[in-house]
């Protein structure tokens, strides 16, 4: 496996491998690497000839009270998973090598990126479509690989990569949970042993409101509200918001009908903010 801090020698080391009609795929992440993201890998390594993954804690995409100062890293425990899971590649520059002056170019998706979390967070998925872009350009992968737990981060790449014309195939891959049902998460890792037992309370609202759908409800309103009263419950969970949205659109849902909606929840457990989220529809009901 190959280590690369240099755009330019990633770019030397990629060129011939594209030449021969080997397809090469991308992971996106921003390190501290775990169960999820090696399903992205697993993923790629099935799919494609070569495998890159980036690792790049992406500075435009915190805001200034945000954690970027204690984003967990450990690069080399990083390099030891991707090559247990095949990596040929890995890409992982620092912030100069990513931004040798201040940028003045930004990619954002303007419908995509103000609402949900981007209601709360200020210019958050501008810098995370900019370094998409941006990793896109620099790898030219025929396909990129990306988690569905961070559902409007995968919506917002579909439209930029569709509106830009991008020759890249984007591939979505369900959210790998641990054994209490809580999506893998680096952040998990700052979670104090109180706030990790509580957070559990995320996925089981999630299994409620798709047990209630199961039932028969359709009425998004009643969802949210029974998910909202079980989070309640939690003393250490502070909602910061909770969703029922189209699946392609992130539009809200007053309804449930035959279009896939998926619940988007963002909480806060002490000072980590966990998402988490859940694609529901309403079962097809069988003709008389």
């Amino acid at each position: 496996m190959d280590v690369f801090e240099s755009i330019a020698e990633l770019r030397a080391a990629l060129s011939p491998e594209r030449r021969a009609g080997r397809s090469i795929g991308l992971v996106p992440t921003m390190g501290y690497l775990h169960a999820g993201h090696m399903a992205l890998v697993d993923r790629a390594r099935a799919a494609c000839d070569r495998v890159v993954v980036s690792i790049f804690v992406n500075p435009t995409q915190f805001g200034p009270n945000e954690d970027l100062a204690t984003y967990p890293r450990d690069l080399p425990a990083d390099l030891d998973l991707c090559r247990a899971h095949g990596v040929d590649a890995v890409f992982a520059p620092d912030v100069s090598a990513m931004y040798q002056t201040p940028i003045e170019t930004h990619v954002e998706v303007a419908s995509l990126s103000d609402i949900l979390i981007g209601r709360h967070r200020p210019g958050h998925f501008r810098g995370v479509a900019t370094v998409v872009a941006k990793l896109l350009n620099i790898v030219q992968p025929d396909r990129a690989f990306f988690g569905e737990k961070d559902f409007q981060q995968l919506a917002i790449v579909r439209r930029m990569v569709a509106d830009l014309s991008f020759d890249v195939e984007i591939v979505s891959v369900p959210t790998v949970r641990e054994a209490d049902g809580l999506a893998a998460s680096s952040r998990n890792a700052k979670l104090t042993p109180q706030d990790r037992a509580a957070a559990v309370a995320i996925p089981q609202a999630l299994a409620l409101a798709q047990a209630r759908v199961a039932a028969g409800e359709r009425d998004a309103g009643r969802l949210v509200q029974a998910m909202k009263a079980h989070l309640a419950r939690e003393p250490r969970c502070r909602l910061q918001s909770l969703d029922i949205c189209d699946a392609a659109s992130l539009a809200p849902v007053e309804t449930l009908g035959k279009r896939p909606a998926v619940i988007l929840v963002t909480a806060h457990f002490g000072a980590v903010l966990l998402i988490d989220q859940r694609e529901i529809a309403a079962p097809v009901e069988s003709p008389a």
